[in-house]
């Protein structure tokens, strides 16, 4: 009855639109998962925007967004709902539904380990949580990879960057993230995770900071990109 009750005061809605969730819906509502803009890189995994994007920075392996991001689409919602408004069950559920794509992909690679894009930690203790941290691990736990969180560390802390400039962003990565391996570590192909794919700035001192692990190898997948 409590159950009921705390329902009908505070319904379940869909973080994508706003709407009042029905019997059976979770998360996200029919129409918002009907409506999703998959972009369709697990089926061109080498030859797609992102990986074009990285060519010449980065000896990435594969590249991958699920979805595309604009200022005018149910995206934009779900992202701000899972970064700002602590709704990580909106990652699990982003997660679920791209792994039955991104599986094929991540066993033709032969991905060894997920890695998520990590907070600086006064950033984490502000923010309560890695908002990437849901997603990754799904797509760790469907795909049955390993996922390290704690490899890869970021060593400055920075203000928000939404107000910069592209260049400013990318001059603000450099050096920014570092690692701590041990012997086991080596030989490895990790695939990096965050949640949007701007200017690739964040993503490419990552992956630059991964490489310093002898023989290692990298791939980077995205819950969405970001369309200029």
């Amino acid at each position: 009855m409590l159950k009921n009750l705390l329902k009908l005061l505070f319904p379940d809605i869909c973080y994508g639109c706003g709407s009042l969730l029905i019997k059976n819906e979770r998360v996200i509502c029919t129409a918002c998962r009907h409506t999703l803009p998959r972009t369709y890189h697990h089926q061109s995994p080498e030859q797609n925007e992102i990986h074009k994007k990285f060519y010449g920075l980065l000896p990435l392996e594969f590249s991958c967004s699920f979805l595309y991001f604009t200022h005018k689409n149910n995206v934009k919602e779900l992202i701000h709902n899972l970064k700002y408004r602590n709704k990580t069950a909106i990652g699990k559920e982003l997660g679920m539904i791209y792994s039955s794509d991104i599986r094929k992909v991540i066993e033709k690679y032969h991905v060894d380990c997920i890695v998520p894009v990590p907070l600086h930690p006064k950033r984490l203790k502000e923010r309560g949580y890695n908002q990437i941290e849901t997603f990754a691990k799904t797509i760790a736990e469907t795909c049955k990879v390993d996922y390290n969180p704690t490899i890869l560390y970021r060593k400055t802390y920075s203000k928000t960057q939404t107000k910069k400039n592209k260049e400013s962003r990318q001059m603000d990565k450099k050096n920014v993230f570092a690692v701590q391996y041990n012997k086991e570590n080596e030989g490895k192909h990790y695939l990096l995770i965050d949640d949007v794919l701007t200017t690739g700035a964040t993503l490419e001192s990552c992956g630059n900071a991964l490489l310093e692990i002898p023989n290692t190898k990298i791939s980077i997948l995205t819950i969405a990109y970001t369309l200029s």
